[in-house]
Order: structure tokens, then C-alpha cells, then sequence
């Protein structure tokens, strides 16, 4: 059984996070409320609370991210 943070949109569930789940399987699905203040993990949340500030980081990784991932030329900015 797994848990998952997921919103109501009027008409579905929508859930915060990708799921692992196979297409038309069948679930059985239970609904209970979040407590009052429970903080909503989302992708925002997550790389605030995994962020690093390590001089291993090249300072220019955002702009040059296709050059240290695949190699290409660096742009000119």
C-alpha cells in the first residue's frame, strides 16, 4: 500500500507527485483529509529542501547545462 499527497480539482484526484502505477490497472482507492497544517510536498518544496551550495558547482550550470551534459560547444550569454 503506498500513501500520496494529491488535491481535489472538482472533478479528480489529482496527485502531486508522479506515480509508479501500471495504465487501467484496478485500485482501491480510500480517502482521508490531510490534518490541519500539514505542509503539501511538492517539487518547489523538494529542491528548496535539497538544494546545495557547494563550490563543485560550476557557476555556470544554467547556462551552459547542454555543454556538461552532453558536450556541445558553450553558448555564448
Amino acid at each position: 500500500m503506498i500513501s500520496i499527497h494529491a488535491h481535489f480539482d472538482g472533478k479528480v484526484i489529482v496527485p502531486h507527485d508522479v506515480l509508479d502505477l501500471t495504465p487501467g490497472q484496478d485500485l482501491i482507492v480510500r480517502i482521508e483529509p490531510a490534518p490541519d497544517g500539514a505542509q503539501k510536498e511538492s517539487a518547489l518544496n523538494w529542491l528548496v529542501e535539497n538544494s546545495v551550495d557547494s563550490p563543485e558547482i560550476r557557476a555556470d550550470l544554467a547556462e551552459q547545462h547542454d555543454h556538461y551534459l552532453y558536450g556541445s560547444p558553450k553558448r555564448e550569454v
